[in-house]
């Protein structure tokens, strides 16, 4: 007799063990960090898959599945709990968050993957199985049944309403942002519906890794060896890895010769690196340098000149990172934890300043697409006092002929324009210069004299930069 046989049977049906699913609990575990912590996913995710590998639980393929979950998840979310609320019989708000983020796992499976319908309902019930208890297991099944029944353009047509009726908050629902969001980056923009179309889709688009080759160090020779890599669009430093992977696993990058810096951040440092000057060039500054991927490219292109880069960045524990990420430059540098708005130097210093000022990020949404779901509009007003600031130091740190650098990863025009044209209103003896030519080969880069990237049409983030030279 077998030891199954000798069990007392029970009344109806019998129970079966959750199976579990590592990619899955993977995922789901990095959502409830995002959620509960305040996380980002690309800080959160790469030592969950690292721990993950260790223990022999996902390969490769799987790494990959639980990232587009992860990611595509996030991007998606304002979408998906526009379904769900049509799905769930009370506001999403009364629903337990751990419920929500398994939902919206499956919602992603079910209407942003190519996972079969059968699979990804029953994937994730078994997940919430594990995770949450069969009760609510079952209501996650209920409402993925009713999800499954159309697919996302027919959700859409449902749940979004009619572009002429509401442009902004069609806009936002079909592509996933916060209404405020939307009208923010169309102002910036300008143009139509086909513009700001683009641009949303764009921020919903996994990006490309890209490296750069820090002068003096490394080549795009070098990094072109590595799989499925091709030359940067615009940056002769950068080298795209079409199909993501792991950085830490290329050598140039572990040793510090290479980084990981999007090629609107290289664009930014090459512009004002090439700007003319009257007079000397031998003291640079990055006075908001953390962590330090401008900074490491501005010191190897200051060390081809003999100049010497100051890089300044005020948590102790990010000027630490600036560091590292300059240890091992050909030439000279310092690194200091200071704050920008106090300075520690003179005034007059340095004949280059960049200053990439804190901000909202909403240039960067690609990459931490959670942050659109944090910000708020009263954020804005948070960081004005700090940008206009830090502005100021910069214009005080050059020396009359000398050139700074004003620079953010965020189109917004209240984080943009509005902080230089306020803050030249105080200062005659500066004037903007145009950077468009500092860009030679690079298309769309409006009527100048001052340059905004944007992810659909350069393929970058969302880099802001304005160049203004001390006149007296």
């Amino acid at each position: 007799m077998t030891e199954q046989s000798r069990r007392p049977r029970k009344p109806g049906k019998p129970y079966r063990r959750p199976q579990k699913d590592p990619v899955r609990i993977l995922a789901f575990d990095a959502l409830r960090a995002v959620d509960e912590r305040d996380a980002y996913a690309n800080l959160v995710l790469p030592p969950l898959l690292r721990k993950a590998r260790e223990k022999g639980d996902i390969d490769g393929r799987d790494a990959a599945l639980a990232t587009e979950l992860v990611y595509g998840t996030l991007r998606r979310q304002g979408t998906y709990d526009a379904i769900l609320s049509a799905c769930v019989d009370r506001p999403l708000r009364d629903v337990d968050p751990p419920v929500l983020d398994v939902l919206s796992l499956g919602v992603h499976q079910l209407l942003g993957t190519r996972i079969p319908t059968h699979a990804a309902v029953s994937a994730t019930v078994e997940l919430a199985r594990v995770v949450l208890g069969d009760g609510r297991a079952k209501f996650v099944n209920a409402v993925l049944r009713k999800v499954a029944q159309d697919d996302l353009d027919a959700w859409l047509e449902r749940v979004a309403p009619p572009y002429d009726e509401d442009p902004e908050d069609h806009l936002a629902v079909v592509h996933s942002h916060p209404r405020w969001v939307v009208s923010a980056l169309w102002d910036s923009l300008g143009g139509g519906r086909a513009g700001i179309e683009e641009l949303l889709a764009a921020d919903n688009e996994r990006p490309e890794v890209t490296l750069v080759a820090r002068p003096g160090r490394s080549t795009t020779e070098e990094l072109l060896g590595e799989p499925a890599a091709l030359p940067g669009r615009w940056s002769p430093y950068a080298v795209r890895l079409t199909e993501g992977g792991e950085p830490g696993s290329v050598e140039a990058v572990r040793e510090g010769r290479a980084g990981v810096q999007d090629e609107g951040s290289q664009l930014v440092a090459l512009a004002l690196a090439g700007a003319p000057l009257d007079g000397p060039d031998r003291a640079w500054l990055d006075g908001c340098a953390g962590p330090g991927g401008k900074a490491a490219l501005l010191a190897a292109l200051a060390a081809e000149r003999g100049a010497v880069l100051l890089a300044s960045e005020k948590q102790p524990h990010r000027a630490g990172l600036v560091a590292k990420a300059l240890a091992g430059n050909p030439g000279p540098y310092q690194v200091v934890a200071a704050d920008g708005t106090r300075p520690p130097w003179r005034p007059g210093t340095f004949d280059r300043v960049l200053m990439d000022v804190p901000c909202t990020g909403l240039g960067a949404l690609r990459r931490r697409p959670e942050a659109r779901w944090r910000r708020r509009p009263e954020d804005l007003d948070g960081f004005a006092p700090l940008q206009r600031g830090l502005l100021r130091t910069a214009l005080e740190s050059v020396r009359v002929g000398g050139v700074v650098g004003y620079a953010t990863c965020s189109p917004h025009l209240a984080e943009t324009r509005a902080v230089v044209d306020d803050v030249l209103k105080q200062y005659r003896d500066a004037e903007l210069i145009d950077a468009r030519p500092l860009l030679p080969g690079v298309p769309d880069l409006g009527d100048g004299p001052d340059i905004q990237l944007w992810p659909h049409l350069h393929g970058t983030d969302a880099m802001y930069l304005a160049l203004i030279r001390r006149t007296g």
